[in-house]
């Protein structure tokens, strides 16, 4: 049982991760060069295994179904909770409106197409909140199950993708050089946000158990998962077309046509937007598990028939009611959605980590690398903030 729940928890943490943001990769590190875009990759996903299992370390010390607002009240008290709650909401909310308003719109096409109908994209927006909304209330085991099989056709769709690009990979591509340095701080905030699983490593806990050799196996290989798919993904992008060629793609509709036409292939095209749909609802999945098990553990609700449904209520109304009445203000917060990961994957997790070593009770398990290691995690988190700060501000430009 407790293996058939790592491989689920596994895939829970890959399919967390790798959401639609995957097809902006390409774009986002256009013009870095494949060997540059590779090593800002295995970076972001270094610092990102590292700060989970951090998060381990802290959860050891905790109740099993402990989340991110009681371990920060532990550690800092109310002003720590408040700033762990805020970052939570905002950056799980907007994500939630997000694939809530983008995932309904493209759920009412097909519906339309598919039975000849005409509803409104609002309608397609309600059913995807309610079919979602439906299976986390459930629990984590029946999200478990169904995130493998979608997982599992996102694997064949991408293997499909792979096959069919393949024979148009040039290696002269791969091996460009960079045309311009700066713009690897353009990429970092979409590169680090491609990483981001963080907010379910809770439920994650809640459901395997306080076993850390086993968690730790669920983290590193969950998290290895996407950094394998996405460079292989970089070298079929990146080898296809030029530097030059990817720049000149106009968003991501530009460079699915351009990967489509080099391929002479239409079938390219629908496998791409069928993973788009694949990865918006497992990433969907992931995301509203743990902001439902935050908000159980946030308003000490129960296991209950009656809690879990008003804990739904307070994790799927909000974003579904602004994805219907003010789409585009959640969207428009989506562009800070780096600066609350940093805060919520890197900066907490560091600071309770830290304070948690100074004290006189600290022992069992402790990730490896010390101070030096915190320190180095908190210097990355600054860069990804800067780097997000200079695009908002317009310094940089804002790509993927």
């Amino acid at each position: 049982m407790l293996k058939n729940k790592t491989i689920g928890s596994m895939l829970i943490v890959a399919g967390t991760t790798i959401g639609a943001g995957m097809l902006a990769l390409p774009i986002a590190s256009a013009g870095l060069g494949f060997t540059t875009a590779l090593a800002l990759i295995i970076s972001t996903w270094a610092l990102m295994t590292y700060t989970a299992l951090l998060m381990l370390e802290l959860h050891q010390h905790a109740d099993r179904d402990a989340t991110l607002n009681t371990l920060a009240k532990s550690w800092f008290g109310k002003r720590g909770q408040y700033v762990a709650n805020f970052s939570v909401m905002f950056l799980f909310y907007a994500l939630c409106a997000a694939y809530i308003a983008g995932g309904g719109a493209q759920l009412q096409e097909k519906i339309n197409n598919g039975f000849s109908l005409d509803i409104a994209p609002q309608v397609g927006s309600i059913i995807l909140a309610v079919v979602i909304g439906t299976v986390v209330t459930l629990g984590t085991s029946k999200v478990d199950k169904l995130n493998r099989v979608l997982f599992g056709v996102k694997v064949v769709v991408l293997a499909s993708l792979f096959y069919m690009l393949t024979p148009y990979v040039h290696g002269q591509h791969l091996l460009e050089m960079p045309i311009e340095q700066g713009l690897i701080l353009s990429a970092i905030p979409v590169v680090f946000t491609s990483f981001g699983f963080h907010g379910s490593i809770p439920s994650i806990v809640k459901y395997v158990g306080l076993d850390i050799k086993t968690l730790r196996r669920v983290m590193i290989t969950g998290a290895a998962l996407p950094l394998v798919i996405y460079i292989f993904w970089q070298l079929i992008s990146q080898g296809m077309m030029s530097q030059v060629e990817l720049l000149k793609s106009t968003g991501l509709p530009g460079f699915v046509a351009s990967i489509a036409s080099i391929a002479n292939n239409s079938a390219v095209a629908s496998a791409v937007n069928l993973f788009a749909d694949l990865a918006l609802a497992t990433s969907f999945l992931g995301v509203s598990l743990g902001l439902f098990d935050f908000f159980a553990d946030t308003f000490k609700k129960g296991d209950g028939n009656k809690d879990r449904i008003k804990t739904a209520l307070i994790t799927f109304i909000p974003p579904l009611g602004f994805a219907l009445f003010y789409p585009q203000g959640f969207i428009m917060a989506l562009g800070y959605a780096a600066i609350a990961l940093v805060v919520l994957a890197v900066f907490l997790p560091v600071a309770m980590v830290y304070k948690q070593r100074s004290s006189n009770d600290h022992n069992g398990y402790t990730v490896r690398s010390g101070n030096i290691g915190l320190a180095l995690a908190t210097l990355c988190g600054m860069l990804i903030i800067a780097a997000q700060g200079l695009q908002m501000t317009g310094l940089i430009p804002a790509i993927g």
